[in-house]
Formats: structure tokens, sequence, C-alpha cells
């Protein structure tokens, strides 16, 4: 029997319990053509608050009555007559919140798991890694000496985007709640400076650590603190806009920055930016990615949590914080 997450309701503000029901279906035999995926891992991103929302976005919504969409990475447990993939493949997809995936390849690329640990092909070599590695050099356009200020700079995407500014010789400052998260950044990752939200007056804190202002903004939370970025832009200076993890469970109008006029006042862009547009480009990006990590130039953490039992209180740490690097769920 396949353990599966069925998106049953769509929420409003922060996902109840009740938002999936966990059901026990017989595992769909491969087709010719097909193979079979035993699951080992599933990623948790705060973009899958974002596909339960039935409105027009990047990729179309999760539909009730689905498996909850995720990344995944797991074994070939079957394959009839595939032409790419045998038993015993390493095979990253979209398969969702199950145990088991049945699929033609489509969506799926082969890794090498006797290289790297499963869990890095859903964080730095994964959606993140890729996520950091084309936001901050492709859409924030950073050069030698740019001034980098990086919100949700602990979580799985801003510790590696601060960690490839630092690489290309730029000056990193960091915004994460909770002094522990900040030592990380200033200590583990080589951050120079960092800025607990938590405990500092952010304006303050901004006008202290980044005095001269900031050539790139990269955001990952959205609301106040975006706002309070903006300040700070210098001229021709570059807002990247990656998540908003701080609106997603509104329930009412987001808050939208008030402070706007300074893209005008310095010349400024602000882009968002979607991983899958650059996904021609993966291949080249994680192997750079690779080499880094290999060279020790980037580190990475995951937080890894286990039992697709307990998905619910695990997602829910994606929203307070409550965890270290990238979320992962340990399926089987």
């Amino acid at each position: 029997m396949n353990k599966q997450l069925i998106f049953v309701k769509r929420p409003e503000g922060l996902p109840e319990s009740n938002t999936w029901n966990l059901e026990e279906n017989a595992i769909i035999r491969p087709k010719n053509g097909e193979v079979l995926i035993q699951h080992h891992y599933i990623s948790l991103d705060p973009a899958m608050r974002g596909w339960m929302m039935d409105r027009k976005s990047y990729i179309p919504p999760v539909q009730i009555g689905e498996v909850m969409r995720s990344g995944s990475i797991g074994k070939v447990i079957e394959a009839n007559n595939h032409p790419d993939f045998n038993v015993g493949d390493c095979i990253v997809d979209w398969g969702g919140v199950q145990q088991y995936y049945t699929t033609n390849g489509e969506n799926c690329y082969k890794v090498d798991d006797s290289i790297v640990p499963m869990p890095k092909y859903l964080g730095a070599l994964g959606m993140p890694g890729m996520t950091a590695y084309f936001g901050i050099l492709q859409v924030g356009k950073i050069k030698k000496g740019d001034t980098v200020l990086v919100s949700g700079a602990a979580g799985a995407v801003g510790c590696l985007v601060g960690q490839i500014a630092k690489l290309k010789g730029c000056i990193v400052i960091g915004i994460a709640g909770g002094k522990e998260k900040c030592d990380y950044l200033l200590n583990d990752l080589g951050f120079d400076e960092a800025i607990d939200y938590k405990s500092e007056n952010l304006i303050e804190a901004l006008d202290k650590k980044c005095p001269k202002g900031i050539d790139v903004y990269f955001d990952n939370v959205g609301g106040e603190i975006l706002d309070a970025a903006l300040t700070k832009l210098r001229l021709n200076a570059r807002v990247v806009i990656c998540g908003a993890i701080s609106q997603y469970n509104n329930k009412n109008d987001i808050v939208a920055p008030k402070n706007y006029l300074s893209l005008l006042v310095n010349r400024a862009t602000m882009q968002g930016m979607v991983v899958l547009d650059y996904a021609s480009e993966y291949e080249f990006a994680a192997k750079e990615m690779a080499m880094w990590m290999m060279q020790g130039k980037i580190k990475s953490r995951e937080d890894i949590y286990e039992g697709i039992e307990n998905f619910y209180e695990t997602f829910l740490r994606l929203f307070s914080g409550d965890k270290k690097g990238k979320l992962i769920l340990k399926i089987s």
C-alpha cells in the first residue's frame, strides 16, 4: 500500500491539519515505459503554501483530491522498459507527498547519491540552490564590492544567496530571527553582519550595519522587512523578489511597500524571479554549486524530520521559523 497525503481543503490563513487527509491506496504498477519510485525524502518549501491557492500563478494550483505537490527524491524499485531509468537509479521528481510514485519520467532526473547524500539534492543542489544561484547572479547581477542584504538569511535559499555573494566578493548582511540564527550566519557562513529582526529595530539596524546603503536586496519575506529595505537602496540598486513568507497566510490584504518611490529616486529595479524559468541551465549551475561545496566555499544544512504521519507538524516549521536550514521530511 501507498501512504499518500491528499489535498482536500483550500486553507484560509495558516493551513490547519484538516487541509489534508492521509490515505492508504494501492501502489500503481508501472505500465510500459514507466517506473515505480520509492520516495525516501520530501522537500518542504514555502512555495507549497502558494500552490494551495486557487488563483493565477506561475504554476497551476494543486487540485482538491490530488496528492500534495512537493519535490521528492527516491530510488527506482521497478522499471517497465523505460528508456532512461533502471532499477536502483536515484531520482529527483515532483511526485508529491507519498511513499511511492509511478511515472513516465517527465520532470524527473537522475542523480548520484553515492557521491552526495540524497537530502543535498533537495537543498543546495536542488530547487533552493538553483533559486539562490540564478536569483543572486542573474537577477541580482552582483559584482565585486556590492553591499548585499538578504532576508530569511538562515533559510534554505537565503543562506546560499549570502554565501554566493561572499564568494563573489560582496559585503553581505543577513536578516534572521533570533540570536542562534544570526550567530550561524556570522560564525559558520561568514556573513559580514547579521540583523535579528525579533530583537532589533530594523531601521536603526540597517542604518548601523549598512550605512552607505545597499546595492542588492534579496527578499524572501516581504511585508515590513521589504518596506524597510527599500529605504536603504543606493543608485541603480536591484531588488530581487523571491518570496514573501510573512504574507502567505494573511487573511486580509497583504502588507504592500509604502516606500516604493525609492525605486524611482534611486533608479532602482525590482524584479520577481521563479526558478523554473532557468531549468535549461540547471545542469551547469548544479555542477558549479557542487564544486563550491567540495572546495568548502559553500555550506548547507538540512533539518530532517521523519514520518509522513508527521507532515503537518513539520510543515508548520516553515512559518514558525523553528527550523535550521533546509526543511526535509524522511518518508522511508
